[in-house]
């Protein structure tokens, strides 16, 4: 086990109190590798997290902190920096504005910490869109939200699955939305930015190969010309610069190609393409990183599962996973604070 002075502060938000965050949070931090690993710190209401631990059955106890400073990091102990806003009787798996508001105010705590130096980095649990928007918010999900406390513009996500880090050239958008975006520019941009996290995330010289959009990467321009007028010209652009990027290439090898130690990453053209390949090969082992955020950020890559709330049932390995890779990417938080500097 490492020292108490080298292993990382993990702040670990609970995410929506009324979905299986607080459940998958538990399990993963009542493990005894969490505090072999890392000092982890959940955040958000010590009620929920008390119910979650009583529904799964763990023999761990809940210490409420106020601050970071007050953490004990023992095993068998979770520390919980303690909101105080949801009520210990909201019901299990239902939009509620007051379980949003919940889930907000996690996220700022835990951004503030990280901003702040306190912790090292966040790892969030999944959040309620409909519920956040009942307490007021206005943005689609966390990375939006991360982006406005942190000041960021850059912000993006990556996945990262099996050593392949994926990125995206567009994201929560319509799939004819997200057509529109595929402009030489935009991918410009988009590879400029994909190839800037490789490097933030310690790979020296790295290999990205850009995805295609359409079948068989257009075929010539008769099943499309994006390849021709806006993907190609970018790579090209990218390669005149000295950057070691390919493509495009057909998405239906791409991700396999990247998988077999190719390349160090592939850039998906919008949101499904690189989700259902990275999901596909491994749901629970896809991790959700925020590039583009002077703080280091991690994630689990699915939802609230309402459906089984609060039944113990919910499976911790993608919160174990996205706990994993916080301590794996932890060296580089100080570089990501000077490559993206804080605004907020």
């Amino acid at each position: 086990m490492s020292t108490a002075s080298t292993r990382p502060i993990l702040a670990v938000t609970l995410g929506d109190p009324v979905g299986i965050g607080p459940e998958i949070t538990a399990r993963a931090l009542a493990e005894p590798e969490a505090t072999d690993i890392a000092r982890p710190l959940a955040v958000g209401d010590a009620v929920a997290l008390r119910r979650a631990v009583q529904v799964c059955g763990l023999d761990v106890r809940v210490n409420p902190v106020r601050s970071v400073a007050e953490a004990r990091f023992s095993p068998g102990v979770i520390d919980v920096l303690d909101l105080g806003i949801a009520p210990a009787d909201l019901p299990w798996g239902r939009v509620d504005g007051t379980a949003g508001r919940s889930a907000v105010a996690a996220i700022e705590a835990a951004t503030r910490a990280a901003l702040d130096g306190e912790v090292d980095a966040i790892v969030t649990a999944p959040i309620n869109k409909e519920a956040i928007w009942a307490a007021g918010s206005k943005h689609l999900g966390h990375t939006e939200m991360l982006g406005e406390l942190t000041g960021s513009t850059r912000f993006n996500t990556m996945f990262w699955v099996r050593g392949l880090k994926i990125f995206f050239a567009t994201r929560h958008l319509s799939l004819r939305e997200a057509l529109e975006r595929i402009t030489a520019p935009n991918m410009e941009h988009a590879i400029r930015e994909a190839y800037t996290a490789l490097q933030v995330f310690g790979t020296r010289e790295p290999r990205l190969a850009v995805a295609a959009l359409n079948p068989h990467g257009g075929e010539g321009g008769r099943f499309g010309d994006e390849e021709i007028v806006a993907i190609t010209p970018a790579v090209e652009k990218a390669r005149a610069d000295g950057l070691d990027v390919v493509g495009p290439i057909p998405a239906d090898s791409v991700f396999h190609q990247g998988l077999q130690g190719r390349y160090d990453g592939v850039l998906s053209l919008y949101h499904d393409q690189g989700h259902i390949a990275s999901k596909t090969v491994d749901f629970n082992g896809t991790v959700s990183v925020t590039v583009g955020l002077p703080i280091l950020r991690t994630s689990v890559d699915h939802g609230t599962a309402f459906d089984i709330a609060g039944t113990g049932q919910a499976d911790p390995g993608t919160m174990r996973a996205a706990f994993r890779a916080a301590v794996e990417l932890s060296p580089f938080a100080g570089r990501l604070r000077e490559v993206y500097p804080p605004t907020a």
